[in-house]
């Protein structure tokens, strides 16, 4: 099959290194990564052929560079690393395609209501399905009110920001937990706090952004990632989280859950998603899966899924691409556990390999 070239974007991000592990040694084809980032970072080369700096996505020019970019390197399609990025590129797809590159991201509709957690619970709540119990915050009286309703001090409340991705603007609210058992008793990355402690912070600030206060749900954390196609899922598999990092999984295996999947094949209808998605779950008490979150992307932990016999990344830029797309055996029960490794440069910039 012809060669083709990717840009991968927020290639600096953690996960790029296992990320671009997805398009290397695939036997069928080369593919060419080019990658952007934020920050000039001579590391970043050692796992991407070539690599640009690109301002935030929230910049007005981020488009325009990515699409200066794709017209420099021939580049056939846009793997999109965060969810900032999404609607911007959603909304000028059509200016890619004109130069002959592929976008991988859903419709509008779909990418508005799963990257605000207040609309996305409406939602589910609007067709019928399961949320935990929530409360929409804005003021202080809000929060307090909120708060009392879904059952502290006896209770704990997840406290989330409507807009934030990566455990930004979350906290769990728990009256057994004192300031001082939080700050001995618990790694800086936790995300329990007291009453008093999260309404100061907020006390501070004349107007903070919307926020949930949720019924908090105890168990472990289930994924499922996914390949649709215009409210179809072609690809599904499912991973456990059995060890959680300021939410990124650092140990856990593929594992199949035929409730929950079930339930994705119904929102992905819904919604009619398109491409890479990604839904988070926790379970209840009662051991079934609760849908919390969809990043309507492909998620941090794709290399597991390639290492369980079905490349989300790489099949789904043939999907783009219109390509036949195979059978995928999936291997249940492969586990992943993450480990720190470093990349080195010079004080140049010149990339150190060894």
């Amino acid at each position: 099959m012809k060669d083709i070239t990717i840009l991968m974007t927020a290639a600096g991000s953690p996960s790029g290194p296992a990320i671009a592990s997805c398009f290397r040694n695939l036997g069928e084809r080369k593919v060419r990564i080019v990658g952007t980032d934020m920050k000039s970072d001579p590391t970043i080369e050692q796992y991407v052929d070539k690599c640009y700096y690109a301002p935030a996505a929230i910049d007005p020019t981020y488009v325009d560079c990515l699409l200066e970019i794709c017209k420099k390197e021939h580049v056939d399609a846009i793997v999109p690393g965060i969810s900032d990025e999404l609607l911007p590129l959603c909304d000028r797809k059509a200016e890619f395609e004109a130069i002959g590159t592929k976008v991988s991201v859903s419709n509008a509709h779909s990418i508005e209501i799963c990257t605000n957690k207040r609309k996305f619970y409406d939602f589910l709540s609007e067709n019928g399905i399961k949320t935990p119990e929530y409360r929409k915050v804005t003021t202080l009286e809000d929060f307090d009110r909120a708060v009392k309703e879904l059952g502290y001090p006896a209770k704990k409340v997840c406290m989330k920001a409507v807009v934030s991705s990566g455990s930004r603007g979350v906290r769990i609210i728990d009256a057994s937990r004192s300031r001082a058992d939080i700050l001995f008793g618990e790694k800086p990355n936790s995300l329990f706090t007291t009453y008093e402690d999260l309404r100061s912070i907020l006390a501070e600030v004349d107007a903070f952004p919307e926020m949930m206060a949720m019924e908090y749900i105890p168990g472990r954390e289930y994924s499922i990632d996914l390949i649709a196609d215009s409210g179809k899922v072609l690809y599904i598999c499912g991973r456990n989280s059995d060890v959680v990092n300021a939410s990124i999984p650092m140990e856990g295996s593929l594992c199949k859950d035929d409730e929950a999947y079930a339930l994705c094949e119904k929102i992905v209808e819904l919604l009619e998603l398109d491409g890479n998605a990604d839904f988070d779950f926790k379970y209840d008490a009662d051991g079934h899966a609760v849908l919390m979150e969809i990043n309507p992307r492909q998620a941090a932990t794709m290399a597991v899924f390639r290492a369980g016999g079905v490349n989300l990344s790489y099949l789904r830029i043939k999907q783009l691409l219109g390509e036949e797309l195979p059978e995928c055996d999936i291997k249940y029960g492969t586990r992943f556990k993450r480990r720190y490794g470093e990349l080195y440069a010079t004080v140049d910039g010149e990339v150190i390999r060894f």
